[in-house]
This record gives structure tokens, sequence and C-alpha cells, in this order.
């Protein structure tokens, strides 16, 4: 299963690892554990944060993804489930709206 996890990340500890010099180490240890298709670094809100994407192939995947960030930054991180467009095709949405459309109200004009 393919997940985008957002990663907001405080300034401190980070500023301290990056005054150290130990912070390159640092981020290359998670990025090669956590074996992303893609990673992209940005802000929220003003702080630092990256985005990931990551095939997970069991649900007990997710915390070896999620503790690097929580133990050595104290950040905050969000997973979300993804799809590519030939998934989302695939899913069946036209099945799936004619089972549940006869549980739907009757549209009122007003």
């Amino acid at each position: 299963m393919r997940m985008l996890v957002h990663v907001r990340i405080p300034h401190q500890p980070f500023n301290a690892y990056v005054q150290e010099g130990s912070i390159g180490s640092k981020m290359d240890q998670i990025l090669k554990a956590t074996k992303a298709e893609a990673v992209y670094f940005t802000e929220y809100d003003g702080q630092r944060g990256a985005v990931l994407i990551v095939e997970v192939e069991n649900p007990s995947k997710v915390p070896s993804l999620a503790e690097p960030w929580f133990l050595l930054f104290n950040a905050d991180v969000q997973f979300h489930i993804v799809m590519k467009p030939e998934d989302l095709a695939s899913a069946g949405l036209d099945a799936i709206g004619k089972k549940w459309s006869s549980l739907m109200p009757v549209a009122v004009n007003g």
C-alpha cells in the first residue's frame, strides 16, 4: 500500500544537530531505512517539513517509518493512503456507486 507521509519538524533539536554537524548523518540514516519512493523537503507553518512517498506492505511497518522522526526530531508525523490514477481506476467506483445509491435520499430542489 502506498502512503504519503507528512513530517513536521520543530526547530529543536534539529537546530542543535545542524550546529553540531550531525544532521547529515541522521537524515541519511532515516532516509536509507525508509526506502522512500520520493522525498521532498518543505516547510509547514514556518517549521521544517518533509513529504515522503513510501510503500507499506503491512501496517506493522508504520512504526518503523514514524519512530525515527519522533525519537530524533520530536516531529509530528501523519500518514495518508494514496493511489495512482490506475489504482483509482481499478477501485470499482461504478459498482460501489450502484450499490449505495439506493440508500441515498431523493434530491429535493429548493
